[in-house]
């Protein structure tokens, strides 16, 4: 396609959005959807000008990719994790996601149009080529990413173990990078504890994947028989685990109250309270928070700081934290959406909020800027990275109570 039709795929799409969008903001308004009002109305809009893009533009557009683009764009607006899968899409979804165990170990989002690096997973191919929470992945295999699926992205990036994939990644420069990695079977890193100074015990899962939780119960014993009378845990670039996952995780410091809850449209609510039989810390906690934080370790940073179990400190947390299923299409195609999301104990919808540090602090290093289009602009250069855990320093400060306000 050359540079006009894409220029005219891109417009039309995002004229699409806004007439979709338009029309459901409108149609709550309505008292009813019945013909001529409410999103009906709206629906013969977006039909016309679909009409008139096919029949009148200077030359006859990809109407499959236009199509393709809006519908991206409009679930993107809501659900920056949601996807619509075409039918054959869908159909290679369904066939080969499960059978692939190679992956490069990235957690993804939309962002800005952009398929945006959540988290990494520790000693992936993802991680020793040097991703990190907020960059940007432009195309997978040659193919441009801005209106590819969610879904889709994440089977483009699994394959089999030792095959190799090709990426061109946005950074801190504007120039995309060239890079291709190997798949590998991706193993989550054992969970790390220490003693520190003055009593205070340290522990960073780096996942919450499934087990976990119980190696963090491990490293309390452990660290209690060490005479710890403190303990820092360490959430940064956390972004791997079920939501559950936190809910447990929160449960091992609280005796009782409300850690969290689950709800959807046609999802009932479903609360998660503490068990006091499953509370094996009472002494006191910092948690430490960033950007790649997200998932299970927000419901579980939520809930503490919520229950003042715990002070946070660090970075605002991604937002990532609810159950998306698959919704299948008359055509055989299918959209996957968050149908219920976690909230916090006060009500918050952790992936519309994150969780916000009660002492808020910036990690070292920076991500990638965007401007007011949501375009990246980089530096010619990242910036040093400080030696010194400046996070961590605040969090034993807080421990020891020799924080300055």
């Amino acid at each position: 396609m050359n540079s006009r039709s894409k220029f005219a795929v891109v417009m039309s799409s995002s004229c699409l959005v806004f007439i979709l969008l338009l029309g459901t903001v409108l149609s709550k308004a309505a008292p009813a959807d019945t013909p001529g009002t409410g999103v009906y109305r709206h629906l013969a809009v977006y039909t016309e000008v679909l009409s008139r893009i096919k029949s009148e533009y200077v030359e006859e557009p990809d109407m499959k990719s236009v199509t393709q683009g809006a519908l991206t764009g409009m679930l993107e607006s809501i659900d920056p994790y949601a996807s619509y899968l075409n039918a054959q899409q869908y159909k290679e979804y369904l066939k080969d996601f499960d059978s692939h165990k190679g992956d490069i170990g990235v957690v993804l989002a939309k962002k800005y149009g952009y398929m945006t690096v959540v988290g990494v997973v520790p000693n992936s191919p993802a991680a020793k080529s040097g991703f990190s929470t907020g960059d940007m992945i432009e195309s997978i295999k040659g193919v441009a990413t801005r209106d590819m699926p969610l879904a889709y992205a994440s089977l483009l990036l699994r394959g089999a173990p030792n095959s190799t994939v090709d990426l061109t990644v946005l950074r801190r420069k504007p120039e995309p990078q060239k890079l291709t990695l190997t798949r590998a079977v991706i193993a989550y890193p054992a969970v790390t504890f220490k003693m520190l100074d003055n009593q205070i015990g340290y522990i960073r899962p780096e996942t919450l994947a499934s087990g976990k939780v119980k190696e963090i119960a491990t490293a309390i014993e452990d660290l209690r028989k060490k005479n710890a009378t403190k303990l820092v845990l360490d959430l940064r670039n956390c972004s791997v685990g079920e939501p559950e996952d936190g809910v447990a995780l929160a449960n091992l410091f609280l005796d009782k109250g409300l850690i969290g809850y689950v709800q959807g449209q046609r999802y009932p609510r479903k609360d998660f309270n503490a068990d006091s039989k499953k509370q094996i810390s009472q002494v006191p906690l910092v948690v430490i928070t960033n950007r790649g934080t997200a998932q299970a370790a927000e419901v579980a940073a939520a809930a503490l700081q919520q229950d003042k179990r715990a002070k946070v400190v660090g970075e605002h947390s991604y937002g990532d934290a609810s159950i998306r299923q698959a919704v299948t299409m008359d055509d055989g195609g299918a959209i996957i959406l968050s149908v219920a999301k976690y909230y916090s104990p006060d009500g918050k919808a952790i992936q519309d909020t994150g969780v916000t540090p009660d002492t808020v602090m910036a990690e070292a290093d920076q991500q990638m800027e965007l401007d007011e289009e949501g375009d990246p602009v980089g530096k010619d250069e990242a910036p040093a990275k400080s030696t010194e855990d400046l996070l961590l320093k605040k969090a034993i400060e807080i421990l020891n109570g020799t924080a300055k306000a």
